[in-house]
């Protein structure tokens, strides 16, 4: 009755989890908020200039700054706008969903200083005469064409203002209005032109001592109503000028959101048909977790208002890997304890047990390299981080604790008593429970010494990277525009294109590209790249051009030198500071020569993914840099499933005095978690081939970056990084015998 009732249990969770999340998932998806590469917007980096030589930047004027730069993002009707300080003297700027992006980046990089001055350019009044919130659009009574009026503080001043102003006598007599005069600007020189920079001249015949001003120019009623916006919203106290800038056309977004989350979808749903074809019946609890998993991601997601993003679906399906891999590393511990002859429950007991700390000490090394992208991440890599962290946290509490509850519910059943076979486990390979000798673990029913080959596995390593550093040297990296300084102009059509057709559309507006690339399924794309950085003008110039020609907005990324210089050593903190995080715990947690070791197959790692991005000319871009960083954390996951195996081993012996015995546990221990790593490598690997054959054209080079990472990476756990440490550690052996029985093992909480 006891068992009925667990197994009731189990099933009232199910129905209470796909009730919950069947009635609500739709509504969690949509509240999340949608990167601008998800729905299309724009991104840009001002850096913060002084008005004057006087003028401090300090905090206090910063986030006056961005005060004004919200109210100006609300008066656009923008509800999802993201402005953060950056250093001490950098503003980002990233609004998604908007439909006119050039009118919002005007709106964003006026300073909106607004003056009034006589024709010498002595100014009489300015913005803060003003009263705050009196503009608005308006229509002249006798011509009806748009004008803006505002209301002054005070009249008499005014009063004082139109009197010098009427004396000057004609031509003179006329009220300049300005936004935004710089030194240097002046009426004589832009009287002239058919578009000077001052809004409008009116000349003043008799005094006027009223509040009530209007402002006539050449106004639309959107470029009307677009200044009274911007002088509601109040002068920017400081210059801004644009270091870096990133547009996404809606049908960019759109088309890259579907095709990323139908990836996500068939990746997902291929990786839970193979854990029920390996692992059965704990294959169908790991496969009940990955779902729960998702949804709490995105509910917890949601609750932090966080912002998602390409990289960040990717970071949530990579977490998917992760929640596969603490799956696996108990089910095969599982499954060994029902070789050795033990019950199901005790092998459940004592699988879960065991492999506790291996999971613990994977994910923490993992949540390293997360946490060093968050901290020196920008943008986009910064929710890629976030995401990741979130995937970490939320598979450990669903792949462990999710897990060890659902097959707890089971593991006193009837029904999983006699049927080793639910777990993936032949009753021919279980051994008798009484029989105590000790035999070696062996891979598809051979036994391997994989140790006995370490100099042929270190130098196939040692000429593979002899021959990718030469490779390296000739072909050197593509660097993208990310870490450039230049433009970059990426058209989608719903036709072929042609990189002459693409130049000669530019040519026209005097824009020579550096070089025309057409990518996509069917011709469908073209990137261009410039050596300069094209002005806001240019811009908004290619911007027109290629939406109306082809219905979609291009997405255009312009970066400074300053900017570009700026990610290369943030990108090599980032790198520095993971690879020294995670010597120091695994040394900590370890020793010194597993943490090195560990170290070492983590460049080897690096290094690989560097060559096949140099050899294929892939554009090495910020996402990489993500991708890099991941590989790392999820190498080293590989790396350390197979030192506390080891290190496991070791603790069975009283003592290692020779080579040839130290060589035996590791070659065990390298057996043992054959099967785990290539399961774990292999369901990872499922995903982000989804991604490369499904994704976004945007997505691709990630997930290039991810495939190259998960090989190099298996490669280097399973072949190097052990040989290694046995080749050092050998060496030591006749100073100090190996002896791990000192340390104690932390075991998780019990089933």
């Amino acid at each position: 009755m006891k068992n009925r009732g667990r197994i009731v249990a189990f099933f009232l969770i199910i129905v209470v989890f796909a009730a919950t999340i069947g009635t609500t998932v739709t509504g969690v998806a949509k509240n999340i908020n949608l990167g601008l590469d998800l729905q299309g917007g724009f991104e840009v980096l001002y850096e913060v200039e002084p008005v004057d030589k006087d003028q401090e930047i300090n905090s206090k004027l910063m986030e006056g700054t961005v005060q004004t730069l919200n109210d100006r993002v609300n008066r656009l009707g923008i509800s999802e706008s993201v402005i953060n300080i950056e250093g001490d003297d950098r503003i980002r700027v990233q609004l998604a969903g908007v439909d006119n992006q050039t009118e919002a980046r005007e709106m964003l990089a006026t300073s909106a200083r607004l003056s009034f001055r006589d024709v010498d350019d002595n100014e009489l009044l300015d913005g803060s005469d003003v009263k705050e919130g009196s503009a608005k659009q308006d229509f002249d009574t006798q011509t009806n064409s748009p004008i803006v009026t505002l209301q002054l503080k005070d009249a008499a001043k005014f009063g004082e203002v139109t009197t010098d102003i009427k004396n000057m006598g004609a031509p003179n007599n006329l009220l300049v209005i300005w936004m935004d005069y710089q030194d240097g600007d002046s009426y004589e020189a832009e009287a002239g032109k058919e578009e000077p920079k001052f809004i409008s001249a009116p000349s003043v015949k008799e005094t006027l001592n009223t509040t009530n001003v209007q402002i006539s120019g050449d106004f639309t009623v959107e470029s009307a109503k677009r200044l009274a916006d911007v002088i509601n919203s109040g002068s920017l106290p400081v210059n801004m000028t644009e270091k870096y800038s990133t547009s996404v056309g809606a049908q960019f977004g759109e088309k890259a959101l579907n095709q990323t989350i139908f990836a996500g979808f068939v990746g997902i749903a291929l990786v839970m048909l193979f854990m029920l074809g390996i692992y059965r019946f704990p294959g169908m609890i790991a496969s009940i977790n990955l779902i729960i998993y998702i949804y709490l991601i995105l509910v917890v997601f949601q609750l932090m208002n966080g912002v998602l993003t390409l990289p960040g679906i990717a970071a949530l399906i990579l977490g998917v890997g992760m929640a596969v891999d603490a799956n696996v590393i108990t089910f095969e511990r599982i499954k060994e304890e029902i070789r050795s002859g033990k019950s199901i429950m005790s092998s459940i007991k004592a699988g879960s047990k065991s492999s506790f700390i291996t999971i613990l000490d994977a994910n923490i090394t993992t949540m390293l390299a997360a946490a060093v992208l968050f901290i020196f991440g920008t943008s986009s890599i910064k929710g890629f981080a976030t995401m990741l962290i979130i995937s970490i946290l939320v598979s450990f509490l669903t792949a462990v604790f999710g897990t060890r509850l659902f097959m707890n519910l089971w593991m006193k059943s009837p029904f999983l008593k006699k049927r080793p076979g639910w777990f993936g486990v032949k009753k021919a390979d279980i051994k008798d429970i009484a029989d105590k000798t000790e035999e070696e673990p062996k891979l598809f029913n051979r036994q391997f010494n994989i140790v006995q080959h370490r100099k042929k596995f270190i130098i196939a390593s040692a000429i593979m990277i002899i021959i990718g550093a030469g490779l390296l040297a000739v072909f050197k990296m593509n660097p993208g525009i990310d870490f450039t300084s230049g433009t970059r102009i990426e058209i989608l059509s719903d036709e072929s294109l042609t990189g002459e057709e693409i130049e000669a559309d530019l040519e026209q507006l005097g824009l020579e590209p550096k070089s025309t690339v057409i990518s996509g399924d069917n011709n469908e794309i073209a990137v261009t790249r410039y050596d300069t950085v094209l002005t806001e003008n240019d811009v908004a110039d290619v911007k027109s051009l290629f939406s109306e020609k082809y219905g979609n907005d291009p997405n255009v990324s312009v970066v400074s030198p300053i900017v570009g210089q700026e990610l290369v050593k943030n990108a090599m903190y980032a790198l520095g500071i993971a690879l020294v995080g995670m010597l120091i715990y695994v040394a900590f947690r370890f020793e010194f020569f597993f943490g090195l070791t560990a170290m070492l197959a983590l460049i080897h790692d690096a290094f690989f993914m560097l060559v096949i991005f140099s050899v294929t000319r892939i554009e090495f871009d910020v996402t990489i840099v993500a991708a890099l960083l991941t590989i790392i954390g999820y190498s080293i996951n590989d790396t350390i499933v197979v030192f506390d195996r080891i290190r496991e081993n070791l603790r069975k012996e009283k003592q290692v005095k020779s080579f040839k015995k130290l060589a035996g546990i590791v070659n065990r221990s390298i057996v043992q978690t054959f099967t785990r790593s290539i399961n774990t490598s292999l369901t990872t690997l499922i995903a982000v081939l989804a991604f490369l054959v499904l994704g976004a054209a945007s997505i691709k080079g990630f997930a290039i970056a991810l495939a190259v990472g998960l090989i190099a990476g298996t490669y280097s756990s399973v072949f190097l990084a052990a040989q290694l440490w046995l080749v050092w550690r050998g060496k030591m052996l006749k100073k100090k015998p190996v002896d791990f029985r000192k340390k104690k093992r932390v075991d998780g909480p019990q089933v």
